[in-house]
């Protein structure tokens, strides 16, 4: 049985070198932020594909600002189990928590969460003991550099990153008269995964409804 070839970093840094036919210094710099660039603005336009993460873990009791987890994006859930019994947790802005709960040396069982800053959130009432909780979220993936090899995109995205990576040399290319075609390539791959962008948010929008 024949395996498939996955990209890696390092076979999309041989590549991209081929196809820009370029050995020189200057360029071989280059090549991580040109893969760097390709990989934010393609994050950036499909938004739901291969980075919804759940994460399980314990609340310190008297403790109301908890951490995010690495390469938090976007939160969709929170919940704690109290008596057994798993419960939500409601997002509501920063200014109503703390009206709700001015006082976080009071504790009880946690109902609302906010965004505390980009890497924290707040939650009240502040926790009385260390109960369980599980929150989903949309995560950043983690970017490509020799110490990771492969990606989301290397695996499910690898011709989208090749031509990404491709066109954000454009400008330190200059003058190539392949930019059109790397153009119409990476556009044509971007029309695919986004309309599995939109498939996948169009039913997970249909799951929450029905339940």
């Amino acid at each position: 049985m024949t395996t498939a070839a996955v990209m890696t970093y390092s076979s999309l840094v041989a590549d991209i070198s081929s196809y820009l036919e370029r050995t020189d210094q200057a360029t071989l710099e280059k090549i991580p932020t040109f893969i760097m660039l390709a990989e934010q603005v393609i994050a950036a336009e499909i938004k739901f594909l291969g980075n919804l993460t759940p994460m399980t873990s314990t609340l310190v009791a008297n403790q109301a600002v908890i951490d995010k987890p690495a390469r938090w994006h976007k939160t969709v859930s929170m919940n704690v189990t109290v008596g057994g019994v798993r419960q939500p947790v409601f997002l509501r802005k920063y200014e109503y928590l703390r009206e709700y709960w001015p006082d976080p040396t009071d504790t009880g069982a946690p109902k609302y969460y906010a965004d505390y800053d980009y890497t924290h959130w707040l939650i009240a009432p502040t926790p009385d003991v260390a109960y369980n909780f599980e929150v989903l979220y949309y995560e950043r993936i983690q970017p490509l550099d020799s110490s990771n090899q492969t990606n989301w995109f290397t695996i499910y995205a690898p011709q989208a990153l090749l031509y990404g990576s491709l066109l954000q040399a454009m400008p330190f290319l200059k003058n190539d008269e392949r930019i059109p075609m790397w153009q119409a390539q990476y556009d044509k791959i971007m029309q695919v995964l986004k309309a599995e962008d939109i498939q996948r948010m169009g039913d997970r929008q249909a799951v929450a409804l029905d339940s």
